[in-house]
């Protein structure tokens, strides 16, 4: 890429496979780790009690989203008694806090992947090509924080789960895709071959 940025050259559908990539196999780990512990975690309790409601595929989006710092907001009532907070299923004895280093790993990966595949030398490009991982990893935020949600009542009791919706949007749809995408453009930049 020349040192100013043509925005005809970005490399928009390498940018949208690299994030998207980074997000499923973020998301593909994660479920890994949930399905071999989570009868051994604070989840199996809730997976035990939710039933057909919940799956592993919305316990390990859960964790997914923790993994990015957003949190989950679990509801409980019982005869009108009962109230909701949030929780991380990460650390603590929950999952192991090395979670925490899967997206960051996949998204600097990635935008590394992308700023190597077309040759970037100046740092500011590298950061560009590297933060085109946004909009597919933004989309998919988006489509997980509205799928994995739990929700289940009977016998006067009721349970929901769901990842918070602004922090999922922001914080894992655009601010860690953006801060390490950009990171891997730069050391792509940095470290290539001139």
């Amino acid at each position: 890429m020349s040192p100013t940025i043509d925005s005809d050259d970005l490399p928009l559908v390498e940018g949208a496979i690299a994030g998207a990539a980074a997000w499923i196999a973020g998301y593909v780990l994660t479920a890994l780790v949930v399905l071999v512990r989570l009868e051994d975690s604070r989840l199996g309790e809730i997976s035990n009690n939710t039933g057909d409601a919940g799956s592993v595929i919305d316990f390990a989006g859960w964790v997914f989203f923790n993994s990015h710092f957003v949190e989950i907001v679990v509801s409980g009532d019982f005869l009108g008694f009962g109230g909701s907070s949030t929780v991380s299923y990460i650390g603590g004895d929950g999952f192991s806090p090395l979670l925490y280093l899967v997206p960051v790993a996949l998204l600097v990966g990635s935008g590394l992947a992308i700023g190597r595949s077309q040759g970037v030398s100046e740092t500011a490009n590298g950061a560009v090509v590297g933060a085109l991982v946004v909009p597919p990893y933004l989309v998919l935020s988006a489509i997980g924080a509205v799928l994995f949600r739990v929700s289940t009542e009977g016998f006067g009791a009721s349970f929901s789960g769901e990842p918070e919706l602004l922090p999922a949007i922001l914080l894992a749809g655009v601010v860690f895709p953006a801060v390490f995408g950009a990171i891997g453009g730069i050391v792509a930049a940095n470290t290539g071959t001139e």
